[in-house]
């Protein structure tokens, strides 16, 4: 995870998602999911991210998803407010499911929490996570699995594949996935040589 400013809500939110989507949970108290209002704002959120997903902190080729940081299972007043949109990848949306809060919200993320370990590419949370948020960030590692799942590491591997084998060069690394190009940096500054 890298820092990510909020993104600011779109002009147009207010009128397509937040009155139709209130007024839908009004007419609506037993549905359990709330109709879709907010997809068709899901460019503005993900261009906010810089195509990032807001967990994995690379770009998300499949898309990504908009995911409520606060679900509409347990806040389902919150399902028409842009302040609670995230934007992240469809797998770990999946992951997080109602988790809610109990991960760290891509929004209070800090620099250089998160790095990103050369040879294995698992993320691990560093010393600068303040200590009254780190077994918050140990679970979000753990639920999201960001550590070492298998699919993350994947998508790690083929955006450092890219890099070591030309297709894609550091200033193109930085952009789709900072954390890597940051772990590549620092093998680089001590000298060492990329595994």
């Amino acid at each position: 995870m890298i820092p990510v400013p909020p993104v600011s809500e779109p002009l147009d939110f207010e009128a397509k998602a937040r009155i139709p989507g209130t007024a839908w949970l009004a007419a609506n108290p037993d549905k359990k999911r709330p109709h879709d209002y907010w997809n068709p704002f899901r460019p503005q959120l993900e261009n906010g991210f810089g195509r990032r997903c807001g967990y994995a902190a690379m770009l998300d080729p499949t898309g990504g998803s908009v995911d409520h940081y606060l679900s509409c299972d347990k806040h389902r007043h919150l399902a028409y407010e842009w302040r609670n949109y995230r934007f992240v990848s469809n797998n770990l949306n999946a992951s997080k499911q109602n988790a809610d809060d109990a991960v760290l919200d891509p929004y209070e993320v800090g620099e250089g929490w998160f790095e990103i370990r050369l040879p294995s590419l698992q993320m691990h949370a560093t010393d600068a996570v303040p200590e009254p948020l780190r077994s918050k960030a140990d679970y979000t590692l753990t639920r999201l699995k960001l550590r070492d799942g298998e699919r993350v590491i994947r998508w790690r591997q083929s955006w450092y594949e890219m890099y070591k084998l030309g297709e894609l060069n550091l200033d193109g690394l930085r952009r789709v996935a900072p954390l890597i190009a940051a772990a590549v940096e620092k093998v680089i500054a001590s000298g060492g040589v990329l595994p």
